[in-house]
């Protein structure tokens, strides 16, 4: 790994660990329940990526920024359409509306700062691993 791949790969498992600090703090996942939506993790079409409504909130965004078509209300709406795939946020559906590279880093790109695999998010919530393969 090369020296600017491997300090991106620091900087996202960084990132997990510290929304995994949070998610132990009490954070709910995907409830919608806290002050901003809370934290929302998405486990389809792969698992699983980590989205804090907090950290976008922060960067001046409204609710209505993302929540006018971009995606429903709803918690977990979004994973339920078959177009909820990599390949349509490349083509800036989705979160690719935002993360295309000009208005927010590419998602294309930056693969760990969402990205946590399976194993980050069985930690976050807490569950076993359900094999016994690698990568569980």
């Amino acid at each position: 790994m090369n020296r600017s791949k491997s300090g991106v790969y620091r900087s996202g498992i960084l990132l997990a660990m510290a929304l995994l600090v949070l998610a132990l703090a009490g954070q709910a996942f995907g409830t919608g329940d806290d002050e901003g939506g809370g934290t929302i993790i998405f486990t389809k079409p792969v698992k699983a990526v980590v989205f804090e409504h907090k950290y976008h909130l922060a960067q001046g965004l409204e609710c209505d920024s993302c929540h006018d078509g971009l995606f429903e209300m709803e918690t977990g709406a979004a994973e339920n359409n078959e177009d909820f795939t990599m390949e349509s946020l490349y083509k800036g559906k989705y979160c690719g509306a935002c993360h295309d590279g000009e208005m927010a880093f590419a998602s294309n790109t930056r693969c760990t700062v969402c990205h946590i695999g399976v194993k980050g998010y069985n930690r976050m919530t807490g569950q076993q691993p359900s094999g016994s393969g690698h990568g569980e």
